[in-house]
């Protein structure tokens, strides 16, 4: 078994107690959490580990810079835990800040360095003071995205793709909530988050600019694991650490898009090192069906984990593991890329999620048509076979819902297996209709109703041999 580790961004302050059991069973948590300790002394901060590892229910929270070392301590001390009963990660991915986290669990920092970067951006964030808010909406990046340029401010971004049907708007406050109220007229569900620092927009270039010019340089070394990037769209190589906790201010998160290269280069269990299940909802809603981890809500989190290893030493040796890495034009492409998975059914949720933490993945999977062998369809005069469709369907429609290609079967069901609702149905037959000039085909309710890109592709063909044998 291929595991991802996930690392939770701004999230509520801890529980008190979290880590007392793996502070008192491993010594890898108890030096990270001694070396956070100390980092914080040295900038003036109290201890971070004391409330974490007694059992104290009631948050002491100290600012903004303690909450952030607090959710630092808990994903660098699951970490630990994990490696510590033989769970090893392929890749490591952070979730805003958590990509910080996620350098420091794989080695290219020092614990230490991570605190200071940590507190350092937190300073720079209070500071600017910007009178901004964030907003998670129940629809997916793309509606996001035209919802925030209602308002024509640009200040007022998609900062967060974060699954299928859960994006994230950030902006200034009174915007943000007109925002709120245009998504309950539409009946797109909405929640503010409860975070110190609003970030992912243009608006926090000043910031990024004082954190570059003030933040400590901090020594850069040869990590154990390879860092994705879900802001920059590639693995973390040499780039300088405070550049890119700086260059994150003002990006937009991809998460979404970093989870299905991940799933589609090879991982198939993702372990979110944090209190709650966090990151790995965003994974459940975009990739359901595949196994998450979240060891600490667990009743007891060492025996999820050794289930987690014995899987692992179970499954046998890691296959090849790669990630793409977009290549800028011009330039010459010198990462390894992986060869083209095996083709699996990737099912969409058919329900929309509410909030970044509330949504449930089904069950039981939905239900999936029996699969019939396509028949051999010869070529049209036009040079149009099925293959060929079939190729060019695979691209428009993962083009459209954020899938790679090869993970859209022919037999899935648009709607049962992939969630394609019916309006996107809709307009993605009229683009098909459009490419293949095919005006007939818009009105065929026949595919949307049990639609199949295996349907659809015959039709096509049918339609096409229709019209050059006229």
């Amino acid at each position: 078994m291929d595991s991802v580790f996930v690392m939770p961004g701004t999230v509520a302050a801890p529980r008190g107690g979290i880590l007392r059991d793996p502070h008192n069973r491993y010594e890898t948590v108890r030096e990270a959490l001694s070396r956070i300790d100390k980092a914080a002394r040295d900038m003036g901060l109290p201890n971070i580990s004391t409330r974490l590892i007694e059992h104290n229910d009631t948050s002491d929270r100290r600012g903004p810079e303690v909450q952030y070392l607090e959710i630092f301590a808990v994903s660098i001390a699951t970490h630990h835990m994990l490696v510590a009963e033989g769970v090893e990660p392929v890749a490591i991915v952070g979730q805003s800040i958590g990509e910080l986290w996620a350098l420091a669990a794989a080695g290219h920092l020092s614990v230490e360095d991570a605190a200071r970067l940590a507190v350092a951006r937190s300073e720079v964030l209070t500071r600017q003071s910007w009178d901004g808010k964030m907003l998670a909406v129940g629809v997916d990046g793309r509606r996001a995205e035209s919802l925030a340029g209602l308002m024509d401010h640009p200040n007022l971004v998609l900062a967060c793709e974060n699954a299928p049907r859960q994006s994230v708007i950030s902006g200034p406050r009174q915007l943000i909530e007109q925002v709120e109220r245009v998504a309950d007229t539409f009946g797109w569900p909405s929640l503010p988050l409860d975070v110190p620092h609003p970030t992912h927009t243009p608006a926090m270039a000043q910031a990024a600019r004082d954190l570059r010019a003030t933040a400590p340089r901090v020594p850069y070394g040869t990590g154990r694991w390879r860092v994705c990037s879900p802001w920059m769209g590639r693995d973390v190589g040499d780039d300088d650490p405070v550049d890119l906790v700086a260059g994150a201010l003002t990006a937009r998160v991809r998460m979404l898009h970093t989870i299905r290269e991940l799933h589609a280069a090879g991982a198939d269990a993702f372990v979110e090192c944090g209190e709650w299940a966090v990151v790995t909802k965003f994974v459940e809603a975009s990739i359901p069906g595949v196994r998450c981890v979240v060891p600490l809500s667990e009743s007891d989190p060492v025996e999820a984990v050794r289930a987690l290893a014995a899987e692992s030493t179970d499954a046998g040796p890691s296959r090849p593991y790669a990630v793409r890495v977009p290549v800028p034009a011009g330039a010459v492409a010198t990462a390894p890329v992986a060869a083209p998975p095996t083709r699996v059914t990737v099912p969409a949720p058919t329900a929309p999620v509410s909030v970044p933490v509330s949504y449930v993945a089904p069950a039981t999977p939905a239900p999936v048509a029996p699969v019939v062998e396509a028949p051999a369809t010869p070529s049209v005069s036009d040079g149009l076979n099925y293959a060929s469709v079939l190729a060019e369907l695979q691209t428009l429609y993962g083009d459209f819902l954020g899938y790679p290609p090869d993970l859209l079967g022919e037999d899935d069901g648009l709607e049962s297996e992939l969630g394609v609702e019916s309006l996107k149905q809709v307009v993605l037959l009229g683009r098909v209709s459009d490419q293949f000039d095919l005006p007939d085909l818009r009105s065929n309710s026949s595919l949307l109703s049990v639609g199949t890109l295996r349907r659809i592709a015959e039709s096509v063909v049918a339609g096409r041999a229709e019209a050059a044998g006229r």
